[in-house]
């Protein structure tokens, strides 16, 4: 009886064994046409971008929206790129809910340095809306004195020749909003490092594969250029006044309106703000879980997207059957994969040389990334700007306080 029994586990932890074996081979497959889709993604997007955009004459005056709050690492450089920009015609409006905010005595600083910029301050006030970001942008947008629109957040940095590259699609009638891929641009730390690594790599190749196979119908928050007429018809701030990815949504709901949303071939940076663990966990998981609710399909599909896990499924599998060589070719394929992926998108579509130098260090960003794909499903929660929230059916907030 106990051989018996013995031989009965053998054969269950086989079983058990092979079955992990075959989801390790799925994942690894999936994956590596994953990188071929990423791959070609890419060299229609430098096509792209090699072709060049003339600026067109005549371009239209410009508002920028700037919302900010509090200071953050390398917040003067990243506001100062905007001073800086080379366009015929702009101004800059920053937001703040109170104009003793703490970003605002470094605009002040800025005003002083570049006289002749115009800018103006608005002071929002306490937000009435669960999306605090919206509620500024609304107040802001009342005081634009241009028809056409840039909102960018506070932690991005961007080339003189920004607005050139980003406004001539809005010129043709049936574009509706333009938006940009970035570099992620780590302060210090490794955290920070792996979170730009996301940004670059993830994100980026994520962006790329769904544009070339559906078409952009989303818009990306370090830039949404748009015409105010395109805002008002999609419903304005206020119908957004609920929602955690309104990025996300204006682009969604522009191209319901029957508009080209266009991804630009300009690559902007955006400073990671987060050096420890903890504020990178947040902010990821933040991001994570408010993608759940925006894009439930596309998010459970990204299961399929990373290599890692299939990878030490299979050495696991390899080890419990006594196939050890099967299992480390099956852990060194999805750590080839994802080094090739961190060149290929990080380097080959934004040019982000930490991604170069750095892409041994993505195929532990990527078990990161579905770890907290995986934590997604286990919390409606997020916190955003010291507040709490609820996420509900189609990324809806609920405050919760702090």
């Amino acid at each position: 009886m106990h051989a018996g029994s013995a031989e009965v586990e053998s054969d269950q932890t086989r079983m058990i064994a092979g079955a992990v074996l075959v989801i390790a081979l799925t994942g690894l497959l999936t994956s590596a046409s994953y990188f071929v889709l990423a791959g070609l993604a890419v060299l229609r997007f430098r096509n792209r971008g090699r072709k060049g955009q003339c600026v067109a004459p005549g371009l239209p005056p410009v508002t920028l929206l700037k919302p900010v709050h509090g200071v953050e690492p390398q917040l003067r450089d990243s506001l100062e790129s905007f001073f800086r920009l080379d366009y015929p015609q702009f101004e800059i409006i920053f937001g703040a809910r109170s104009l003793d905010d703490a970003a605002l005595a470094i605009v002040r600083d800025l005003i002083c340095k570049h006289p002749k910029v115009p800018v103006k301050l608005v002071a929002s006030g306490k937000p009435a809306w669960p999306n605090a970001k919206c509620w500024s942008l609304a107040k802001m947008v009342a005081e634009a004195k241009s028809d056409y629109l840039v909102i960018s957040d506070s932690d991005v940095e961007v080339a003189p020749d920004y607005l050139q590259r980003v406004i001539p699609p809005l010129l043709e009638p049936d574009v509706g909003c333009v938006t940009t891929v970035y570099r992620g641009k780590p302060t210090d730390g490794l955290w920070a490092r792996l979170e730009g690594l996301g940004m670059s790599v993830e994100m980026t190749s994520g962006v790329l594969v769904a544009e070339m196979l559906e078409g952009m119908r989303f818009a990306l928050g370090p830039t949404m250029a748009l015409r105010r007429n395109t805002l008002e018809e999609i419903g304005g701030f206020a119908k957004l006044s609920d929602y955690c990815s309104d990025d996300f949504l204006i682009g969604k709901w522009s191209a319901a309106a029957g508009y080209k949303v266009v991804l630009s071939s300009h690559v902007i940076d955006h400073v990671i703000l987060h050096e420890s663990f903890r504020q990178s966990v947040i902010h990821q998981a933040r991001w994570m879980k408010s993608t759940r609710y925006s894009r439930p399909a596309g998010h459970l599909g990204m299961a399929l997207t990373f290599a890692m896990p299939y990878g030490l499924l299979g050495l696991l599998a390899g080890a419990a059957t006594g196939r050890f060589l099967l299992g480390m070719v099956l852990v060194a394929a999805a750590l080839l994969n994802r080094m090739l992926l961190s060149v290929v998108v990080g380097w080959g579509a934004v040019r982000d040389p930490r991604a170069l130098r750095g892409c041994w260090l993505y195929p532990l960003r990527d078990l990161m990334g579905f770890g907290f794909w995986v934590a997604s499903y286990f919390s409606n929660k997020i916190r955003w700007r010291g507040e709490r929230y609820r996420l509900e059916v189609g990324g809806k907030m609920v405050r919760l306080g702090h």
